[in-house]
């Protein structure tokens, strides 16, 4: 079987604590799925995200000891109206979020905000008039005419 290049499957995001990690996606209404002890997963459409403490994460790259910083990656989801996107950014504040940017008109025509998890991970959370979203809230990018 020959699969397709262009993918991911599968995010993971080192952590300090575990527990409150898990607690943090909990409280985002987000479902674990039971994979192995000292990790925590999330089955996502077509992909999964996993919580794995920050040190054993180090260690298993090969790089035991080394800083795993944050912030330099953005994780997003998108929503169908501006409104959704207020509810998505609130619920996170009220999970333990520290609000990064309120959302707001952008730019490009969208409207979208930024949050950090309690291990610091940025979330953006938006509206893209111009990526319309299936049933299932998956993203397929407008192709060229």
């Amino acid at each position: 079987m020959t699969l397709p290049r262009q993918r991911i499957s599968l995010v993971t995001l080192g952590v300090d604590d575990l527990t409150r990690a898990r607690a943090f996606y909990a409280a985002l209404g987000w479902t674990e799925a039971e994979v192995a002890d000292g990790m925590a997963c999330f089955q996502l459409l077509g992909q999964a995200l996993m919580l794995f403490g920050r040190a054993d994460l180090a260690k298993d790259q090969g790089r035991a000891g080394a800083d795993l910083g944050t912030g330099a990656l953005t994780l997003a989801q998108n929503f169908v109206t501006r409104e959704d996107v207020d509810t998505a950014f609130a619920e996170a504040l009220a999970a333990g979020a520290t609000s990064l940017k309120p959302p707001e008109a952008v730019f490009w025509g969208g409207y979208s905000g930024y949050y950090a998890d309690p291990d610091g991970h940025v979330w953006e959370v938006a509206h893209n008039p111009f990526w319309p979203l299936a049933e299932d809230g998956s993203l397929t990018l407008p192709q060229p005419e």
